[in-house]
């Protein structure tokens, strides 16, 4: 049907794709240094920085570079780092595995990247710095199109990218024009530039198209939650950075926790999993909930209310993992292109750093040829490849993820050998081959009480009667092999119980989609074991909602 619809088509010099920090950034740096050419910044979401989640604690010199008036102008959250405490919880308590006299002795050189050393950053909101970011891209003429979501790339006549189709509108549940249907236009560029964040469902066709990911390790991937809670008066102390790893994990999961005390009475609460676990039966959600509950985290938060709340996944694969991000037509820039400083837990930086080198490539060679060697060989690629082995060493435990990253601290990242990654739908089990741990998980009280009240929270909003937007591509597997080989691990990897066995009506079991839940973290697409889900972007302006985060 797509073929025969007669589309409009608009030009552009340059098309970004996603309104995040790494497209805005880009966009920002071309128009101060190319104010000639035309930029336009399609987002999925309603609203610019509607869908926006990070941790995020903001090292600041990559934005103060792009736009040094940051700091007096922008009157977002922006929460200076005071405290930072590491620790690893046990089931009832919690110690620190480095004492605060050793961290300090240490030279900032060997801290500078890990979560231990926060000095002189920022606890932001990302959902409010990205629209602050978008005012400044107007501001220099760049035209800003929220709730216009890419659906597919387009191609010349000689394979190259040639610019992005926005997905129709008001097609019915079948996928055929409804009564308010508006079909998708086509923009064209002389360069896309791919700022779709973490497993980009554009960048993700290209990546595969071109073989971008040859010759470098498969993406791994983490899924985060986050929560923002309103507490009573005098708990929180604002600036302070908490870190920690085990309990409610085992330990050979990944896994670890964030606390960010805010102003006005307010704390971020986070966990993130790292996709790459063996254990089918492993409930993310759950050990989130598990978390909150702990000793030492649900006396802070008790009598506190959810604000908001929000999952997504994180792209945590870093030096070797990143694809090449150049072309034909075409880059890739921040989370879309694995940018993400995963040993320190922070993304933002660097997806500044990668949109604002892209912008400055841009304007001087007039293409993207050259950006994937200009970006490995820059402050950005450089950092990601001196912690280049520290999540990898996970892989082998707790412990001795702990040793390895103290070992890569002391060589300043120097070791002679890279630690490899694999794909995160690979490494897990089958339920007849894996016992699952006792995690000495208990009774929980704090909410949300199960996973469609923290959809509420995320403020979700999809238009029922829109296509699914979650292709699996055999959904008899779902009741046969996956059933009994790994017992629908879809029902407890989604943040939002989108995927749920029911009964058939005929005496068996099939697999319903509740797409309307959708928070479009992705990591359905990443770690199905049968690697047969595909996440598409549903209808402009439909999902989640943050607030604050």
């Amino acid at each position: 049907m797509s073929e025969s619809i007669e589309r409009d088509v608009m030009q552009y010099d340059v098309v970004i794709v996603g309104a995040g920090p790494s497209g805005l950034s880009c966009a920002i740096r071309l128009k101060q240094l190319k104010p000639e050419l035309s930029i336009c910044v399609l987002e999925k979401a309603s609203a610019v920085g509607a869908q926006s989640l990070s941790g995020a604690v903001l090292e600041p010199g990559p934005l103060e570079a792009l736009l040094p008036e940051w700091k007096t102008e922008y009157t977002g959250m922006k929460v200076p780092a005071t405290v930072d405490d590491f620790r690893v919880l046990t089931p009832k308590g919690s110690y620190k595995p480095v004492p605060d006299f050793a961290v300090k002795l240490l030279p900032r050189s060997m801290t500078y990247s890990t979560p231990f050393n926060n000095h002189g950053n920022y606890i932001v909101s990302l959902g409010q710095l990205t629209p602050w970011l978008a005012q400044k891209a107007e501001a220099l003429g760049v035209e800003i199109f929220p709730g216009f979501a890419a659906a597919a790339a387009l191609f010349d006549e000689q394979g190259a990218v040639k610019g992005v189709q926005i997905g129709d509108m008001g097609l019915d549940r079948d996928g055929k024009p409804g009564p308010n249907f508006t079909p998708g236009v086509e923009i064209h560029a002389k360069l896309t530039v791919l700022a779709e964040g973490c497993r980009g469902s554009v960048s993700k066709t290209l990546i595969a198209r071109y073989e971008l990911a040859k010759g470098h390790c498969p993406q791994t991937f983490a899924i985060g939650y986050k929560e923002l809670w309103q507490l009573p008066p005098g708990r929180v102390q604002p600036g302070r950075i908490e870190h920690a790893l085990g309990w409610p994990a085992d330990s050979h999961t990944y896994a670890g926790s964030f606390l960010y005390h805010l102003d006005n009475d307010r704390v971020y609460v986070g966990y993130i999993v790292g996709l790459d676990y063996q254990d089918p039966r492993l409930q993310p959600f759950e050990a989130f909930q598990q978390y909150k509950n702990h000793p030492t985290v649900k006396p802070l938060l008790e009598g506190g209310e959810i604000v908001s709340a929000g999952a997504r996944t994180i792209a945590a694969g870093g030096w070797q993992s990143t694809p090449t991000l150049e072309m034909p037509g075409a880059i890739l820039v921040g989370d879309a292109g694995g940018t993400l400083n995963f040993a320190k837990i922070k993304g933002v930086h660097q997806a500044i750093r990668s949109g604002t080198l892209a912008g400055e490539h841009i304007a001087e060679k007039g293409s993207g040829s050259g950006f994937d060697a200009r970006w490995r060989a820059s402050p950005g690629g450089q950092e990601l490849r001196r912690v280049r082995n520290l999540k990898p060493g996970f892989k082998r435990g707790m412990w001795f993820g702990l040793i390895n990253s103290g070992w890569e601290m002391l060589t300043g990242g120097h070791s002679p050998w890279t630690l490899r990654n694999t794909a995160d739908y690979s490494r897990l089990k089958k339920l007849d081959e894996f016992t699952s741990p006792d995690r000495h998980w208990g009774e929980r009280t704090l909410p949300p009480r199960d996973r469609v009240s923290f959809v509420f929270f995320a403020g979700n909003a999809h238009e029922e009667s829109q296509p699914v937007h979650l292709k699996v591509a055999d959904t008899s597997i779902c009741a046969t092999r996956c059933a009994k080989e790994y017992g629908n691990p879809c029902e407890r990897f989604c943040p939002a119980g989108v995927y749920e066995m029911v009964d058939d009506g005929a005496g068996g079991r099939r697999l319903q989609i509740n797409a309307a839940n959708c928070v479009h973290c992705k990591a359905c697409d990443i770690k199905d074991p049968y690697a047969i889900i595909t996440w598409t972007t549903p209808e402009g302006g439909s999902g989640p909602n943050y607030q604050s985060l």
